[in-house]
Parts: C-alpha cells; structure tokens; sequence
C-alpha cells in the first residue's frame, strides 16, 4: 500500500511539474535565424508564478516576465536592422530561479516561411542534377527548419523539428523550392537568411485554415468543415500518422504546423499547392483568401507578403488536348492576385505535362526570389513576370492580343525560336480551334483558317501545355482567355 501511495505521489508530482521546466519553445534553437528589423517574441515554459529573464548580447538590459499559472511565459525583445555581411554569430538565453538557457549559433537576418503540397515538399536530392547542387549546398549562412508531419484537433505550440545549418546532409531532402528560394535570397541580400518549411505532399488548402474561421464562413462552413464534422472520420484517433485521405481534412494541418509558429518574427510567406484542390474552382479562390488573412492574423505582423506558384501542366490521364479543367482551376488561383500584397509564380514553361511533380524546381525557387526582390525588398530594377494579358482586338480574320506594358520587359520572344504555342480562336459558336500565332512588337497576331471571324481568343488554356512564350526576361507568359463564357462542370475525378 505504501509503495503503490508513492507511485502515485511520484505521478501527481509528475503531472504538476510537467511542463514547467525552464525551456524555449520548440521553433526556438540553436542555429536559428531571428528576423531583423522587428519585434521578436521569445516564448516557452517555466515554473507557474516565477519570473524569467530574456538576455541576449545586442540588448542593453535584459527583459524580465513572469510565467503564468499554466507555466507558460512569452516576452518581446528588439532587433536591429542589419547591414549587408553581417554574419556575426548572436546568443539568446532566459534565465529563471538559478536555472539558464542559452541558444549560440544565431544569426540576425530574414526569415521567410515555405509551404503547401507535394510540389513544395519535393526535395532538393529529386532535382535533374542533384548531385551537382547538393555539392554545392554548403550555405552556412542559410538555416532550415522543417517542422515534419503531424495533425491535431487543437491547436498546438510545440512541434518537432530543429534549426540547420545548411549543407549537403540538410538540404538533401529539403524542400528544393524553398532552399534555392532562400539560398538565392541569401546571395543577393548577403543577409542570413532562414526558411521554415511546413509543407506536406497531397495536403489540402483547407486542412490549413483554422477550425473557427472555416466555420464563419457559409460557403467553406458547407463545403469543408460540416460534412467533416457530421463523418465518422471526425471521431477518429489523431495520431500523426500519413494518409492521403487524412492530409485534406479541414484545420488539423493548421493546428499542427502552422500555429506553433505564430508568434514567430518572419518576413512573409510562399506557397505551392493547389492539385488536391483542382476540383474546388469556384471555392478555391475564396479559400485561399481566408487562408492567407487567417495566417496574417494569427502572426501578427501586419499584412505579410504571400507569394504562391501556379500549378504547372498536368494532363491528368484525359488525352484530349481540349480539355480545359485544369485551366479554369489555374484561373481561380490567379484571382488570388486581387488581395492585397500577393503575387503569382508562372510555371507553364518549366512543367512536364505526363508528370504531376516536374523535376526543375530552380527556375520556381528563383521566381519566387525574384518576386520578393522586387515587391518586398523594393528593387523595383529586378523583372519578377512575364507577359500578362490586357486586351484583345478583332480585325476580320485575326485577333491582335496586347500585354500590360510593364510585363514586357525586353520584348516578346520564344524560349524554342519557334513561333508561339497553344494559342486557340472562337468565333460566334464558342468552338475553339488551334491558331498560329506571331509576334509583332510586343503583341501577338492570332488567326485560324477554321474561324473566318474570331471573337475570342485563348492562350495555354488547356490542361496540360508545356509553353515557350516569355518575354525578354526569360518569364513565362502567363495563361488566359480574352471570353467570359461559362466554365464546364467540373468533372469528378
């Protein structure tokens, strides 16, 4: 009786200590990369009641706070801006009732989060040449992070996973994306620079979005969360482990790798998804915007940049060229680019159209980079798109399409030497038919001997073209169609 009465004391002495131990939280370690220019929340746990100081050795006096009854702790602290070579290495300690912490090994620099699908998580050994860059992947000046899979019903703050320095053995199976993302962002800045990588292969946008914002919504509530909620998949254990079916439920993905690193300091966020989502057209656009302002809200940190990649051409087993699903699909991530502080990656160029993960993901990691040049580091000198579609004129027998002037940059070329591609006119009958197509200046003429009057004309507006038009800058053109006719029924795969 007497040792089953320890045990249990033992026990309850457990579950009231737990927790309370002096720790950072888990987004937080050693080889970090802390964002410059911000305030920067250090958090974790400590024993209910006490104080904690925060040191760290470019403050002038510490930061004291106490942990509340759950043992929890959160304080904020300054960083400075840094200067273009600042490698030096930093320390961050907290310190509590003669118990101290310490993270060496930081860096003060910008730190951008990476997420999505199997296209995001598709690593950097999977690449054409991938012996040859992971030779070259000693970057110790870039960190990774990558927060693994896992799923919660609630929302968590710890997570697995720790800080990198980036070599051969780190990035092996890195996100390709998202590292040459951050080691091209790191080689023009000449800044530290840190990626979080929290994508996970066949997940769904809505398993990013948090319950309660799903839920105030009528039309994602009725498309997503309730018929979760009513199914016996709801009632399941959560146990972490990988299902294709699982990684599309709503929210769980939210609570598990994307709220852990909420009060996290960082720069913005990049996105590659969408293939789960192709047969939720006409909701995806609406998704998304509640995705991205519910991670805006969560952080913090006012209206952080979000740059995501189009979905490249995938025939999706339908041979008939016509088809034009995936198209649409495509056109309702581009709206995406109506919210504010967003832009779209074109990949159109760079896909294999019988291979749903294309193998060249450099030229998206530099698109990506490049867009942040230039829309959040105000080198408004760097090109970052290729044409986009202004307006269409009908004369007789040919359609005279013209770009936004400031997407033409350096004028209208092929990527082949051949004319362009995947061009298509209508006439009064709404039946496309292939065209030929020449560039004159910076637009391009179109026509077709099977439409004697075109009223309408498409480019790359099918499932799976593989394109070669850009302009001087080498970006692709990006898809579209002149018509407002109405979108096909989505076919159930």
């Amino acid at each position: 009786m007497k040792k089953l009465l320890l045990i249990n004391l033992l026990l309850a002495f457990a579950v009231i200590s737990y927790g309370q131990d002096l720790s950072f939280a888990d987004p937080l370690g050693e080889h970090m990369v802390i964002q410059q220019n911000k305030p920067f929340k250090v958090w974790g746990t400590a024993k209910s009641g006490t104080s904690v100081e925060i040191s760290a050795d470019w403050l002038s006096s510490s930061v004291t706070v106490k942990a509340d009854e759950d043992g929890q702790f959160i304080g904020i602290i300054t960083v400075p801006a840094i200067k273009k070579g600042d490698f030096k290495n930093h320390w961050l300690s907290i310190g509590s009732e003669g118990q101290t912490k310490k993270l060496e090994d930081v860096l003060i620099g910008d730190v951008w989060i990476c997420s999505g699908q199997s296209n995001m998580q598709f690593g950097l050994h999977e690449v054409p040449n991938a012996r040859e860059e992971l030779a070259k992947a000693s970057h110790p000046q870039v960190r990774l992070f990558s927060a693994g899979l896992n799923f919660s019903n609630d929302p968590l703050m710890n997570i697995s996973g720790e800080w990198k320095v980036c070599d051969s053995v780190s990035a092996k199976k890195f996100s390709a994306v998202a590292y040459f993302f951050g080691t091209e962002l790191q080689k023009d800045l000449n800044i530290p620079v840190g990626i979080v990588f929290t994508g996970i292969g066949a997940s769904a946008a809505q398993a990013y979005v948090p319950r309660e914002v799903l839920a105030a919504d009528p039309v994602l509530n009725k498309a997503y969360l309730q018929p979760y909620l009513e199914s016996d998949k709801s009632k399941e254990k959560i146990d972490g482990g990988f299902s294709f079916e699982k990684v599309t439920r709503p929210f769980l993905l939210y609570n598990a790798v994307i709220h852990p690193f909420k009060n996290l300091s960082i720069s913005g966020f990049c996105w590659y998804q969408g293939e789960s989502n192709r047969d939720d057209r006409s909701q995806y656009t609406q998704l998304m915007y509640k995705m991205i302002s519910s991670w805006r809200d969560a952080f913090q940190q006012g209206e952080l940049p979000f740059y995501f990649v189009q979905v490249a051409p995938y025939y999706y087993d339908i041979e008939d060229p016509t088809m034009a699903d995936y198209a649409f699909f495509r056109e309702a991530q581009e709206a995406i680019t109506d919210m504010g502080n967003t832009e779209m990656v074109i990949t159109m160029d760079v896909g294999e159209a019988k291979d749903l993960h294309p193998k060249n993901k450099k030229p998206i990691g530099v698109r990506l980079e490049k867009t942040a040049l230039n829309r959040y580091y105000g080198q408004l000198n760097v090109a970052y798109q290729g044409p986009h579609f202004e307006s269409a004129e009908f004369n007789k027998s040919q359609a005279i399409v013209t770009f936004q002037p400031g997407t033409v940059t350096g004028g209208l070329k092929t990527n082949d030497g051949a004319a362009p591609k995947f061009f298509e006119v209508a006439g009064e009958d709404q039946v496309f038919h292939p065209a030929h197509a020449q560039i004159s200046g910076n637009q391009i003429i179109v026509s077709s001997k099977e439409v004697k009057k075109p009223v309408a004309v498409r480019y790359a507006f099918t499932n799976y073209p593989v394109t070669n038009l850009e302009n001087g800058a080498g970006f692709p053109a990006v898809p579209f169609r002149s018509d407002n006719w109405p979108e096909p029924p989505v076919k159930k795969k």
